[in-house]
């Protein structure tokens, strides 16, 4: 995991460590991106192309129900009101990725079209890590 990072609140059951995080760069574009769309979530889907990058979408764009896990809650708050940012994973991907610890980090580049940070000529990419603590 990267020495900076945000990370998210636990909000799988009988947990106790964060699963996911953002790097300080990815922080900073999700307070400029709320600026733009107001309160935002994440998804990570799975897949092939874009599907298998984290979509970053206006909260509640996205409709999330069994078939999906809330991995994380994130609180980008600017010290005066809170900013809560969920991340949810498909509960497919989820499986396969159940013993790794999850960064959000932010590179140049065209992602999605559906992604909110397309036309910011950055995209969203996950960087993983095998966790060194029990699942």
């Amino acid at each position: 995991m990267f020495p900076d990072s945000l990370r998210a609140a636990v909000t799988l059951p009988g947990e106790v460590f964060s699963r996911v995080a953002l790097t300080p760069e990815a922080a900073d574009l999700l307070r400029l991106l709320w600026l733009q769309h107001g309160p935002l979530m994440f998804h990570q889907s799975g897949g092939c192309c874009d599907g298998s990058s984290p979509m970053c979408y206006p909260a509640g764009d996205f409709q999330t129900g069994d078939a999906d896990v809330l991995l994380g809650l994130f609180d980008l708050s600017d010290g005066l009101e809170p900013q809560p940012l969920e991340f949810w994973m498909s509960r497919e991907q989820f499986n396969y990725w159940s013993h790794t610890h999850l960064t959000v980090d932010v590179v140049p580049g065209r992602g999605s079209g559906f992604s909110v940070e397309a036309p910011e000529g950055k995209r969203f990419l996950i960087r993983s890590t095998l966790m060194d603590w029990p699942a």
